[in-house]
């Protein structure tokens, strides 16, 4: 009998905006995971402790519009007025190298990848309540009173897309370790699947 090796799995990490799916992503990194981090394109602005080339790529409106024409993106979206796209190549040489890749996108551009690589696994973060929610947004100052009510309003919206994952975790304030182990669940009990997921990436 051959020796059993399961498939690299690209895992997909989404949910509404403020939930801490950067937060949940660098925990991973620090625990030193054999996984390849996929670093996003984006037009926004550095968060403070932000690094460009680790948190993000920080690019200006002309240089993202290159990658887009070139066809250098997985997928794009507009998140409150700033451009995020997905490096196709970086993720095309992360999986063929026999790592498992995990990228963090908006619900839309989740819904994006679902079309594209429906063998990608969609984990949906969501905290545990509204509430919740609202208190990390205030915590971060980055919004005023009428954008902290177009967030919510997105939110509710976005928790309408929870059906179109095939796991949901909860983040709770103060169990980020929990959250972390959590997928690390689901990613060990997918490389136990008898029909392993074949990933492959659009040209």
């Amino acid at each position: 009998m051959r020796e059993f090796k399961p498939n690299p799995l690209l895992v997909i990490i989404s949910g509404p905006s403020g939930v801490g799916k950067d937060t949940v992503l660098k925990a991973m990194k620090a625990g030193g995971f054999p996984f390849h981090f996929v670093v996003t394109m984006t037009t926004r602005p550095p968060r403070p402790g932000e690094v460009n080339g680790e948190d993000y790529i920080f690019v200006s409106e002309e240089e993202f519009n290159k990658a887009l024409r070139s066809g250098a993106l997985l997928e794009n979206a507009v998140v409150y007025g700033h451009h995020y796209g997905v490096p196709k190549e970086q993720v095309r040489k992360a999986v063929e190298s026999g790592k498992d890749v995990l990228m963090r996108v908006d619900v839309q551009g989740a819904r994006t990848l679902r079309g594209l690589i429906p063998e990608a696994v969609f984990i949906f973060l969501v905290p545990s309540s509204e509430e919740e929610l609202l208190r990390r947004l205030k915590i971060r100052h980055t919004e005023d009173e009428e954008a902290l009510k177009l967030r919510l309003s997105k939110f509710r919206e976005e928790m309408e897309s929870l059906s179109e994952f095939d796991y949901v975790v909860v983040n709770a304030d103060g169990k980020l370790d929990e959250t972390v182990q959590t997928i690390l669940a689901i990613i060990k009990a997918e490389k136990c699947r008898t029909k392993q997921r074949k990933v492959q990436i659009p040209l």
